[in-house]
């Protein structure tokens, strides 16, 4: 279960970064000593994440952009930061 809430402002930890790999011609997020495969989902939501943007904010932009639910984006978007920051890749 995740402790994020709609206002909480993530973003990426000093040495953590989304990366796009020529090589696998996809995105990876990058942290020291590790590399996670992600998905277009949380490749779109994570170039979102800038300190300054709450979870709320994310979650409104993302909605908008796939006319979706904002309610059930919300939800998603704070399951998925909440995975990340528990793998200490997402800090608020």
């Amino acid at each position: 279960m995740s402790d994020l809430t709609a206002s909480d402002v993530p973003r990426l930890p000093r040495g953590v970064r989304l990366h796009f790999d020529k090589v696998r011609q996809a995105h990876v997020l990058l942290a020291p000593e590790r590399a996670f495969n992600i998905g277009d989902t949380a490749v779109m939501t994570l170039k979102l994440v800038d300190g300054s943007r709450t979870i709320a904010s994310i979650a409104a932009t993302l909605a908008a952009q796939f006319n979706a639910d904002p309610t059930v984006v919300e939800r998603d978007v704070i399951a998925m930061l909440g995975e990340l920051k528990g793998k200490r890749v997402v800090e608020t």
